[in-house]
């Protein structure tokens, strides 16, 4: 299953994207954010500045840095110093904890952070577990800065406020396309999140794709309220910068209306969703609003219900609906084409340009058509392994059913279980594992059950999806108490939100005398659920 068309020759590097764009519309608005509008020269001079601060501070070739920033003008600014400089970004999502952030900072091994300045306290308190970390750069308004040689404010070092000046495009640190581009982290089963490697050759075959497939233009006006963190979100940013168009970064979708207002103001022609904003959407009167320019609209992280569909075509009828499938190992896998939706509307289409999608059983070998099985991504977007997991990767990446015996060719494993019809169609069907996708986001249950029995009154749990049509899976905590222990489920709920990001959250939370097992012990979720389903909980 593989398009016919192939996607254009990827520049060498991702950064190359915006000196491309620099160089040729210099004057060109890059980036909207709040009130600050950036010409592409603009951004790509800041860039330039803030790579040469890192390389003068001893970043090096192959180093991570972690971006602990919400959507911003310094996150964008600072991806494209950190590839500048030879180094790989870490996106961190800004609601994570202290926890977390200690893990993923140590786990990288990264060298530097960005970070709002009134986060400073926060990763202070972690100083002494941090033994990698030998950079600070901090950004906004906060306590004022104490001088210190590792602990930078970002403002200066984008103005030049440097020790040797900058000459723009003119760095000299040695790169290529195989160089670590991202390591992103996702949940895994572990409870640990897995650092996914991306290289440079890795992404820009895929935002190349992307572009190529969207029909991305110069003239598009892309609005994105994905976290930069969401590889969905990081995408949004790189197909525009790619495409010389201009990107209208919101840090969220909070304040649908002001959002809307946005969409106005800035003739946006591109939109990116998951289903709860599509959702939202709907729920809104959208003819207060001038959505004339609107030429595409995309969803991907779950599947968009039917209805939903329905009613977006209904409102919005000049703008164009992609459905898509991908995943943070190979960033994007499928699309189904807008003319399709009429007659597969349940359907995530078929391989984007250049990628090859196979459906193996349980034997390895290529599914029937119609028969469930675990969808294989053969192409250039795949990932190049778990950072540091040596088994992870070699379960996730394997020959494929057609691979010949003398070839290393590794295919991504997905995990994931589909069907395909007569004409190669993809139709999801469930995880293999049990992983769940909430909100366009991979949620580990073990991770949220580490948390909850953590509590002091809380004896036992366990956590599982639960079908929703909004959210994908809404995650449902089975609760039992301590003896003579009382806890209410808005009083779970804000204990969680301490430790976990706010996705992971759980939305259901219900209480059991017991949970029911199986006969070597463990849960049984499926009784869980059943249960669930059937009787409600308390949200």
């Amino acid at each position: 299953m593989e398009s016919s068309v192939s996607p254009a020759e990827s520049p060498v590097r991702i950064e190359s994207y915006l000196e491309n764009s620099a160089r040729r519309i210099p004057g060109k608005t890059a980036l909207v954010c709040g009130s600050r509008r950036l010409t592409y020269a603009e951004l790509n001079v800041s860039a330039d500045h803030l790579a040469q601060a890192l390389t003068q501070r001893g970043i090096r070739r192959g180093d991570r840095v972690a971006i602990f920033l919400p959507n911003s003008v310094e996150a964008v600014v600072g991806i494209f110093a950190v590839l500048k400089a030879g180094a790989a970004f870490v996106m961190i999502n800004p609601s994570t904890k202290a926890g977390k952030l200690a893990y993923v900072l140590n786990n990288s091994r990264a060298a530097a952070i960005f970070l709002p300045t009134r986060k400073q306290p926060m990763l202070g308190q972690l100083n002494e577990e941090l033994p990698h970390l030998k950079l600070t750069i901090c950004t906004g308004k906060g306590p004022a800065l104490e001088p210190n040689a590792s602990c930078l404010d970002y403002d200066r070092l984008v103005e030049g406020h440097d020790e040797k000046p900058v000459e723009t495009g003119k760095q000299t640190v040695e790169r290529n396309s195989e160089d670590l581009a991202a390591v992103i982290y996702t949940s895994g089963s572990t409870g640990r999140p897995k650092g996914v490697m991306h290289t440079h050759e890795t992404i820009t075959a895929a935002i190349d794709s992307i572009a190529e497939y969207l029909q991305n233009r110069e003239d598009d006006i892309i609005l994105n309220v994905l976290s930069l963190s969401f590889g969905y979100g990081l995408t949004q940013l790189l197909t525009a910068v790619k495409s010389s168009a201009t990107l209208v970064l919101e840090e969220s979708f909070t304040y649908p209306h002001a959002v809307m207002k946005r969409f106005e103001e800035e003739n946006v022609t591109g939109f990116a969703m998951v289903p709860t904003i599509a959702a939202i959407l709907l729920q809104m009167d959208l003819t207060k609003y001038d959505l004339r320019r609107l030429r595409y609209l995309t969803n991907a992280g779950a599947a968009l219900p039917k209805p939903h569909v329905t009613a977006l075509r209904n409102v919005l009828p000049h703008a164009r609906i992609f459905l898509m499938y991908g995943q943070t190992e190979c960033i994007r896998t499928s699309f189904l084409p807008p003319e399709m939706i009429d007659t597969r509307p349940d359907s995530v289409g078929r391989g984007i340009p250049g990628v090859h999608v196979y459906i193996v059983d349980e034997n390895g070998q290529h599914a029937e058509t119609g028969v469930a099985g675990e969808l294989v991504v053969r192409g250039p977007n795949v990932m190049k392994g778990y950072w540091e997991l040596p088994e992870e990767t070699q379960q996730a990446l394997r020959p494929g059913p057609d691979s010949n015996s003398d070839s290393d060719e590794k295919m991504l494993y997905t995990g994931d279980l589909f069907v395909a019809d007569e004409d190669g169609y993809l139709y999801f069907v469930s995880r293999k594992d049990d992983m769940i996708k909430t909100r366009g986001e991979k949620v580990s249950p073990k991770e949220v059950e580490n948390i909850l029995h953590s509590h002091p009154d809380i004896a036992e749990a366990v956590v599982f999806g639960m079908p929703d049509d909004i959210l994908g899976e809404a995650v449902h905590a089975a609760v039992v108490l301590r003896e003579q222990r009382e806890l209410s489920h808005r009083e779970v709920q804000r204990y969680c939100s301490r430790y976990l990001e706010d996705f992971m959250v759980p939305q259901v939370v219900s209480f059991h005398d017991s949970l029911p097992k199986i006969p070597n012990g463990k849960i049984d979720k499926q009784e869980l659920l059943a249960t669930a389903n059937t009787s409600g909980a308390a949200v």
